[in-house]
């Protein structure tokens, strides 16, 4: 029987096996980068804002609005911008230097934040992405590969969590399955087996616990990982880069040497699961987050972590290349220290590293240093706000109190944030009283006054007050938190200022409303409303069309109900404490009650006419840029009030004072108020109001025929 066996070839290009040449112009690196499908986004990822960045916001959108101020007036406000930068680089800097737990946690979970793989191809040379757990599965989860750092080689193996919703998604929000851990647990011996030290890179909230992950092992695989990294006869070197969360991050933890990014996080519940089991409430995570000590530095404290690696002002994200260079400097100078070791050192080393963690026994003294240290109580965590929260919750709350009708719509943080800011004020006077060398002397001081028994012991201890007073007074100045306390004394100021302007504000709103509420009640009583309604008939059947056609007895009736509503009105006032002057009308008012409705009506109609002509001219573009501008400079004229800024104001306000007086100067208004007066003048004179006045002409001039606003 003949058999035959043929084979067919496809045809491919020159060098695409095993794979092409030159496969993606747009990837820089060549083909060792295009073998992981991790490439460069083709987006730019959002700016996130965290809640505690917020108010640096407001002063990036001040300097985004004054350098478009700056552009299209075409002024210079260099001097404003610097001043805003440097304000913006200060505000940054103090609140990054006083992060809460809590605000570690966040930037650890920062969306922006770089990832294993942005680390690894920012630090290697060369870097080539192993794949596979041998067993059917290859986890996006878990990312390993062999890479070179200035000539040595290592292998690379981290938690990979996506830049986006569709890679997080794809890597399983850096959450590994029993097939991730099999594979970093694969890739170990392979290091091991060919002497490369190993790198592990921890991101990841926890190991994926889902049902189809138990019924395939994980917690097996993550105790065969345990016991398999402590036999390894190569260095080890694990780094935290963003949260590290129970037993999936240890899995691939058990390491020589273990750092952490300054704001990374390192824990075997996150807060909000801790918060949940002990208070219930997930609401309590910044408290949980506080007592689990979670931190790079806390943990270095307790010895369990080894380094710290420091992070740009703004987290990682801020500037991933500059972090990436600390993780490799960090990474060169622990491993040139491990290699040291032979294998037998290297093993104990890793060894005694966990035994030491926690570790006691029973009927053993006590180390004197660790019985000092479990004794020192630490002080509580002061929230020592930052300049720029507190301002811009100060502003809030004023706009909120002055905008309030009544004490009962005003903001109920408002004695919340006094009594903050008292309390502020407190933990920077004991600051400065500590520094100025005199916080003994002043707890000394309070002491004697609490034990003070009669009025003279009391005379003499207030006399050492207020030495003590006049002493702290003149050294408060060389303090070095002198003006952060200056600041915040002057916040509870106006604060307080603002509030005492609300409740006065309150007080006259109710007096109002009380006095109204009586005016009705007069007004409403049965004689009085008789009065009234007789009256109203009087006129109706008099056939008076204006108040000039009514007769000299209707007139005197009015006149006499009109007292006798005064009367009895500054009976009520007096009777809630008021007193009332009832003033008399002034020549001005008479000549304004005396015109008949249809020059008032013109008068209005004028007015009107004049408002709006002034309206339309400011809501010009040309007008309402110098408007701006003079805003601006009597803002810097608060500062630094030179004689060239003076003159840049009054120049601006005499363009402005000319283009109004050149709106109002038309003809059409000037003939239209000269008509006016003439008709004016002549009716007063009908009335007999020049020769009872030689001074008609200057009444008519102060009749209010025109608008002044002010629109700087």
């Amino acid at each position: 029987m003949d058999l035959s066996v043929s084979a067919k070839l496809r045809k491919v290009k020159k060098h695409e096996y095993p794979w092409p040449e030159d496969p993606d112009l747009n990837v820089k690196g060549g083909i060792l980068t295009h073998l992981s499908p991790f490439k460069p986004l083709k987006t730019k990822p959002k700016p996130v804002t965290l809640d505690f960045e917020k108010p640096l916001m407001d002063l990036q959108k001040k300097i985004i609005d004054v350098r478009k101020m700056a552009n299209e007036t075409g002024l210079d406000f260099s001097d404003q911008i610097a001043s805003l930068e440097n304000k913006y680089q200060q505000a940054l800097k103090e609140l990054y230097l006083h992060l809460t737990p809590i605000q570690r946690v966040n930037i650890a979970r920062h969306p922006n934040r770089p990832t294993f793989l942005d680390h690894v191809f920012n630090i290697t040379e060369k870097f080539v992405e192993l794949h596979g757990d041998r067993a059917g599965y290859d986890d996006p989860a878990i990312v390993t590969g062999l890479g070179t750092i200035d000539g040595r080689s290592y292998m690379f193996i981290g938690h990979q969590k996506g830049r986006n919703t569709k890679e997080n998604i794809e890597r399983n929000f850096g959450m590994p399955t029993p097939h991730g851990y099999r594979k970093a647990l694969r890739m170990m011996y392979y290091a091991d087996h060919h002497g490369f030290p190993i790198v592990t890179f921890i991101d990841t909230p926890g190991a994926y616990a889902d049902l189809k992950s138990e019924e395939l092992g994980q917690g097996e695989a993550i105790a065969h990982n345990l016991r398999t990294m402590f036999g390894l006869k190569v260095p080890i070197i694990s780094i935290v880069i963003g949260e590290g969360g129970s037993g999936g991050a240890l899995a691939i933890g058990c390491a020589n040497k273990l750092l952490m990014l300054e704001n990374a996080v390192f824990y075997v519940a996150s807060p909000e699961a801790c918060a949940a089991i002990l208070w219930k409430s997930a609401k309590a995570a910044p408290k949980a987050a506080e007592k689990l000590r979670i931190t790079a530095n806390e943990l270095c404290r307790l010895q369990i972590a080894d380094g710290v690696i420091p992070e740009p002002l703004g987290g990682a994200h801020a500037d991933s290349s500059w972090t990436s260079q600390q993780i490799k400097k960090a990474i060169v100078e622990s491993m040139d220290e491990l290699v040291q070791m032979d294998i037998e050192e290297l093993l104990r080393h890793r060894t005694q590293k966990f035994r030491n963690i926690g570790g006691f026994q029973e009927g053993l003294p006590v180390d004197p240093k660790k019985k000092v240290n479990m004794k020192k109580k630490e002080e509580p965590l002061q929230s020592k706000a930052s300049t720029l929260e507190l301002d811009s919750e100060v502003e809030k709350l004023k706009e909120q109190i002055l905008k309030s009708k009544d004490l009962s719509n005003e903001t109920p943080n408002v004695g919340e944030m006094i009594e903050k800011l008292k309390q502020e004020v407190d933990h920077e006077f004991s600051e400065a009283a500590e520094a100025l060398g005199l916080k003994n002397q002043l707890l000394k001081l309070r002491e004697e006054l609490s034990k003070a028994r009669n009025a003279q012991d009391n005379v003499v201890q207030l006399d050492k007050v207020e030495k003590f007073k006049d002493e702290f007074s003149k050294r408060l100045s060389t303090a070095p938190n002198y003006e952060s306390l200056s600041y915040k004394l002057d916040i509870l100021k106006e604060l307080s200022k603002t509030k005492k302007i609300s409740e006065s504000k309150s007080r006259s709103t109710m007096l109002k409303q009380e006095v109204n509420k009586k005016f009705k009640e007069i007004l409403n009583r049965p004689d009085i409303k008789k009065k009234v309604e007789m009256l109203k008939s009087e006129i109706k059947k008099s056939g008076a069309s204006t108040p000039n056609d009514l007769d000299r007895g209707l007139k005197n009736k009015i006149m006499e109900l009109k007292k006798e509503i005064e009367v009895e009105f500054v009976t009520v006032l007096k009777s809630l404490d008021l007193d009332l002057k009832i003033a008399e009308p002034n020549a001005v008012a008479s000549v304004e009650g005396s015109l008949p409705l249809n020059l008032k009506s013109m008068i209005g109609e004028l007015n009107e006419e004049i408002q709006g002509k002034i309206q339309n001219t400011v809501n010009t573009s040309e007008l309402r840029d110098k408007i701006d501008m003079l805003k601006l400079e009597l803002v810097k004229a608060e500062k630094n009030a030179d004689a060239e800024l003076q003159n840049r104001i009054q120049v601006l306000t005499n363009d402005i004072k000319k283009s109004l007086a050149e709106t109002l100067s038309t003809s059409e208004l000037v003939e239209k108020h000269g008509k006016l007066r003439f008709e004016i003048e002549k009716v007063l004179k009908s009335n007999g109001s020049s020769s009872k006045s030689p001074d008609t002409g200057s009444k008519v001039d102060e009749i209010n025929i025109g608008a002044e606003r002010s629109y700087a």
